[in-house]
């Protein structure tokens, strides 16, 4: 039986469980989590996940979630090699650190934004969110540095989490090109990744939300 994901396309966390498993070559049994019926909130799901977030991964029997956990555990399941994630121990901290980056700063800050818009009825950011915004866009600058992705030479499930959220905090704040060259090469270069198309999706229904909240 293939893992069930409970998801909903225009997250950045599913879309990163997305792109793993595509580049994995796993299929995965999708279930849809409708945030606006509370289908996050139904007694059955809360039994699965008490935190009730998506992405939650089933799988023989285990419930696992937040993305990077299931992406991990996907690729130490099904991977045939350490491409994604390196067993060298220097290269996977640096994919770590990506990891924490991602939920500690740029997913942070794009779900802070979203949610002052969805429940507090914000329609313009605040300078000092899109100065914070910026200065992530500052440090990917950096870590890209003579480098072809985010966490070296070498494509990794870091690319794929920060992929997803950085093109979503883009929808808000939008990305200088002539400011951050790196980042915007980054970007191009994971749009050409054959299995990207499972992040634009979203990332389109993304846009459409967020156009709905400023409406």
């Amino acid at each position: 039986m293939a893992p069930k994901l409970h998801k909903m396309d225009y997250s950045p966390p599913c879309r990163f469980v997305y792109l793993t498993a595509e580049a994995l070559g796993i299929k995965l049994d999708y279930s849809e989590i409708d945030l606006k019926k509370l289908d996050q909130l139904d007694p059955a799901f809360l039994k699965l996940n008490p935190q009730h977030t998506i992405p939650t991964l089933e799988d023989d029997g285990k419930v696992i979630w937040d993305s990077h956990a299931i992406s991990v555990y996907l690729f130490t399941k099904y991977a045939k090699d350490d491409s994604l994630y390196p067993k060298d121990l220097y290269k996977r901290a640096v994919v770590d650190q990506r990891f924490h980056f991602n939920s500690g700063t740029v997913f942070y800050l794009l779900r802070h934004i979203v949610r002052l818009m969805k429940y507090k009825g914000v329609k313009t950011i605040s300078q000092e969110l899109i100065d914070e915004s910026i200065q992530a866009y500052e440090f990917l600058e950096k870590f890209l540095d003579g480098h072809q992705w985010i966490a070296g030479d070498q494509l990794t499930l870091a690319d794929f989490c920060l992929l997803t959220s950085t093109t979503s905090l883009d929808v808000l704040v939008p990305i200088n090109a002539s400011k951050f060259p790196n980042v915007t090469a980054w970007i191009k270069r994971g749009q050409q990744l054959p299995y990207y198309h499972v992040n634009q999706k979203g990332l389109d229904d993304f846009r459409n939300v967020i156009k709905t909240l400023l409406a």
